[in-house]
């Protein structure tokens, strides 16, 4: 068995063993595990069953770590993105009043599968990557930067770190309540861990928390191990037709097709040239690793969770020694052994009552936070000589968060950008695709105010 996995994943080749190999897809399991916590939080919030979403988001996990080893040979693990969920959870789901679209988990699992259809095809033709390279530089990442505002509001606002204020919106909470105390600790927590290279900071960090808490009687202690919760409640539960004929359906597909686009060619990049597989700057087998990305798309909306992608955490196994398909053989089985720690999870990632209506997550707070910062690194590709770069890119990035959405954030961001272009007599620096959307985005607004 060992002598045909090795000939299977070419373990020569590579130059490297089994060992190396068990050791990268654990590291990498350890590293992007905070989803499993995350992601039934965050879309219970639009209504879904968490322990279903837990289902799809372990499966999903699974399937799709298994096919991207199998198709392609590369070390990266794949799960339910962060900011995807956001932009599901708060903006597809959010209520109209709140500046969402007020459309139900089903229906927005529809619009997951229909953008996922669309990346399957743009994929096969290998047009994906062209459209890609049409999106200004600057503003790819400050949409990173935005999403990465947003994720980091919600996380302070999930641990009390920041309140509702009558006049200034939102303020500093009450520091020495219990559950913002515990966030500050799973907070400082973290921090040191990252600081000192400790791989699955975050997870150390939440199990932390999870025991203070526990020890404090602050959460409730639910379990260890149990069954693995139905999947039913989810599983081709999406709503494909409901909404096909509104504009805000497909606003929705376009910035999920948006935002997988980014993911997934900048954890490609990024694993991959890590790991040494580029040659002369052209990933072989990109048009494989990015088909698998789509398909999970699509088999993730099936299942019942928000947009599965490549995972950048993918670079801490591969800095750990993994270089073939056979390390995510192990994430997968890390992930499907998960389901069976259900009431731990649950523990972990459970609520404190603080009021008839309000509820706040202080262990899963802190790793919302965390993730969020990641993604402010984004900000030092920005070109901040060039006011017609960096004033878009700002306006993307803030409007995200003091609007709750990231469709609004990519619309100005675009908008701005196509004016200050043309204000100058540059219109010939952004492609004409840029300023069809920048069309579209305003035609959009005219329409919601007419």
């Amino acid at each position: 068995m060992l002598e045909w996995l090795s000939r299977r994943f070419e373990l020569e080749s590579h130059g490297t063993r089994i060992r190396r190999e068990v050791l990268g897809g654990t590291t990498t399991f350890l590293t992007l595990s905070y989803i499993i916590f995350v992601q039934p939080v965050v879309l219970s919030q639009a209504g879904m069953d968490a322990g279903a979403v837990l289902m799809a988001t372990c499966i999903g996990g699974a399937l799709f770590t298994v096919l991207m080893g199998l198709m392609t040979n590369y070390p990266i693990a794949m799960a339910p993105a962060m900011g995807h969920n956001f932009f599901f959870a708060f903006t597809v789901c959010g209520a109209a009043a709140a500046g969402g679209l007020g459309y139900s988990w089903q229906e927005a699992l529809g619009a997951t599968a229909v953008a996922g259809f669309i990346f399957v095809i743009l994929s096969l033709v290998g047009l994906r990557e062209k459209i890609l390279h049409c999106v200004p530089h600057s503003l790819r990442h400050a949409i990173a930067v935005g999403i990465g505002l947003l994720i980091s509001l919600v996380g302070m606002e999930y641990g009390g770190l920041v309140i509702d204020r009558p006049g200034t919106i939102i303020g500093l909470g009450v520091l020495t309540a219990a559950p913002v105390l515990l966030t500050i600790f799973g907070l400082v927590v973290m921090g040191a861990l990252i600081a000192l290279r400790v791989r699955g900071a975050i997870l150390i960090g939440m199990l932390a928390s999870a025991a203070i808490g526990l020890a404090s009687g602050l959460i409730r202690f639910e379990g260890l191990v149990s069954l693995p919760p139905s999947i039913a409640p989810t599983f081709l539960r999406l709503d494909l037709f409901g909404r096909l004929m509104e504009s805000g359906f497909w606003t929705a597909v376009f910035i999920f097709l948006f935002l997988d686009m980014f993911d997934s060619v900048g954890t490609l990049v990024g694993v991959c040239e890590r790991a040494g597989f580029m040659k002369g700057g052209i990933l072989p087998k990109a048009r494989e690793a990015l088909t698998v990305d789509a398909l999970a798309t699509v088999g993730g909306a099936s299942l019942g969770t928000s947009t599965i992608v490549g995972y950048i955490e993918s670079a801490a196994g591969v800095a750990a020694g993994a270089r073939t398909g056979l390390a995510n053989l192990v994430t997968a089985a890390l992930f499907l052994l998960s389901i069976f720690f259900t009431p731990l999870i649950r523990t972990v990632a459970g609520g404190v009552g603080i009021g008839p209506k309000k509820v706040l997550y202080p262990v899963i707070a802190p790793a919302l936070i965390v993730v969020g910062s990641f993604m402010i690194a984004s900000l030092k590709q920005i070109d901040w000589d060039d006011p017609t770069e960096y004033l878009p890119a700002f306006l993307c990035a803030v409007i995200m968060p003091f609007t709750f959405s990231i469709t609004e954030g990519i619309a100005f961001g675009f908008i701005l950008y196509s004016i200050l272009k043309a204000a100058t007599g540059r219109a010939g620096d952004a492609h004409p695709l840029v300023h069809c959307l920048s069309v579209l985005f305003v035609l959009r607004y005219a329409f919601l105010a007419a």
